[in-house]
């Protein structure tokens, strides 16, 4: 479908809310049934039918199959949170005694699932270096269930082949799940490269605005449906309708918006990358990044997030530059209007910096809607301090 339409008109049946432009949020927690028959029914096809905002709600659906138009498939669902979205996919995935592989260096609450609670249950995970297909062959095992990526992640933005890691899943009876928030389905598109699972955060760049939380995991009908009546239900984890329709006015401008933030990014990148003070520039697009062949293999693009390694020799001077600059807030997550510091050392104990280790001097950017050069001047002043 073109992107016009999926944006603009797809699922907006206008004759059923009074001919309003935009939808409306409706509000509801239950709904009316005139009919035996139709309860019946929404008893059993909840997923598609309206019994209960729990699961599905009529500003929901129009969300969901935009979402799964955009990421040519078959059906999508949308949770409270990104997080929501990981735990349901995977717990709908397994059993005890299964085995996972996951790439190293996941998202924070897939590794809090991988590592502190599917181990009560005997499902044990093993973690690998994704950038190779090989290190994938070698890790599984017979009670291998799921793959799990992320590609890239969103500190070293190290990327899985997605075609070859799919197609090495599915010789072996094995489902795949990547986390695709960085890319989103404008400049990635898992499914048709043999995913079977694609999840990201709606509260990044499809809500756009900072001020909504939404998870969304697409893929066949079948298997949506299934997790929609195990673990969207039971854990009550769909969104509202109010941040359904959030993200619903963010969608409108996503691939304006991602287009703004990636020219600009480009630009402040040019400039940080022969700067003195800088060691590397971190980021899928560069063309010093190791996996640059790959990137432009399966990504038709990068935005806003980056990672600088700053020339530090103590994490004093990594907070000084944090908090010289003006016109970053320094927050975690990403894709709103507002650009982003986040420091690596902020996560460490004072005495555990070690200027030698790399990973203690990484500094994870996040560029927003303001213009590259007011941005840049900002860098100048603080990189002096430094």
């Amino acid at each position: 479908m073109d992107i016009s339409y999926i944006l603009n008109e797809l699922g907006e049946d206008r004759s059923q809310y009074f001919n309003a432009v935009a939808p409306p949020i409706v509000q509801t927690s239950n709904f009316v049934f005139d009919t035996f028959e139709e309860l019946r029914n929404a008893f059993a096809n909840e997923d598609s039918n309206f019994l209960y905002s729990r699961g599905n709600n009529p500003t929901i659906d129009i969300l969901s199959k935009k979402l799964a138009a955009l990421d040519g498939a078959e059906d999508a669902l949308v949770f409270n949170s990104g997080a929501s979205a990981i735990y349901c996919s995977v717990m709908a995935n397994i059993k005890s005694g299964d085995h996972i592989v996951s790439v190293q260096k996941p998202y924070s609450w897939a590794t809090r699932l991988f590592d502190n609670i599917l181990p009560r249950f005997g499902v044990q995970t093993t973690y690998i270096d994704g950038t190779k297909i090989e290190n994938f062959e070698n890790a599984l095992r017979p009670e291998t269930a799921v793959i799990y990526l992320e590609t890239p992640n969103t500190l070293t933005f190290e990327l899985q082949d997605l075609r070859a890691v799919a197609a090495l899943a599915k010789s072996r009876g094995i489902i795949t799940i990547v986390d695709n928030s960085y890319c989103t389905p404008l400049y990635q598109k898992p499914h048709a490269l043999g995913i079977d699972l694609s999840l990201q955060s709606g509260t990044k760049y499809l809500g756009g605005h900072s001020d909504v939380l939404a998870g969304v995991l697409t893929g066949s009908k079948e298997m949506l449906k299934r997790i929609f009546n195990e673990q969207l239900l039971n854990t009550g984890s769909g969104i509202s309708p109010f941040n359904a329709w959030l993200i619903l006015r963010g969608l409108r401008t996503l691939p304006m918006r991602l287009e703004h933030i990636s020219k600009s990014t480009q630009k402040v990148i040019a400039y940080l990358k022969n700067h003195p003070k800088i060691e590397r520039i971190i980021f899928p697009f560069d063309e010093d990044f190791p996996q640059l062949e790959l990137a432009h293999r399966q990504m038709s693009g990068a935005c806003g997030l980056f990672t600088i390694l700053l020339k530090a020799d103590s994490i004093a001077r990594i907070e000084l530059f944090t908090y010289s600059l003006k016109h970053f807030l320094v927050a975690v997550s990403w894709g709103g209007h507002e650009s982003l510091i986040m420091p690596q050392a902020a996560a460490l104990a004072p005495e555990l910096f070690d200027a030698n280790n790399e990973h203690h001097r990484l500094v994870r950017i996040y560029i927003g809607f303001e213009d590259p050069d007011y941005l840049i001047k900002d860098f100048e002043q603080a990189l002096e301090v430094l």
